[in-house]
């Protein structure tokens, strides 16, 4: 509202205009801007598309992110879900200790050889 109040102020007579004429068609307007910037293929499914992206890939929290985009967490998740620094977040840990385990186990393997003291002994014995 505070917004809205301000444009008023500046001689703005409706929410969404162009050259002080309301925009009654977005799409068309959209596609309009679209091409007089080059970028005729840029739809508001790319640029949805586009922010959902990366508002996963800079680790935004699903539910807000879902909210802003009017859509489900749910929805969110399935469809973008992947870009999510989170995501598989238990697979890569399991292989960050991977190589823990491996020395763990080596050495376990290690302890389980005969020294070769005991191997001498068994020799001469």
């Amino acid at each position: 509202m505070v917004h809205l109040r301000r444009w008023r102020k500046l001689g703005q007579r409706y929410a969404v205009e162009w050259n002080g004429h309301p925009v009654r068609d977005v799409d068309r307007a959209f596609r309009a801007v679209a091409r007089s910037a080059r970028l005729p293929w840029v739809t508001p499914h790319v640029m949805r598309h586009t922010a959902a992206t990366w508002l996963m890939q800079l680790g935004t929290p699903k539910w807000e992110a879902a909210e802003y985009l009017g859509m489900t967490p749910k929805q969110l998740d399935e469809t973008y879900g992947h870009h999510h620094p989170d995501h598989l977040r238990a697979a890569r840990d399991a292989f960050d200790r991977a190589p823990k385990l491996r020395q763990r186990f080596d050495a376990t393997k290690r302890e389980q050889k005969p020294s070769n003291i005991k191997k001498i002994a068994d020799h001469l014995g």
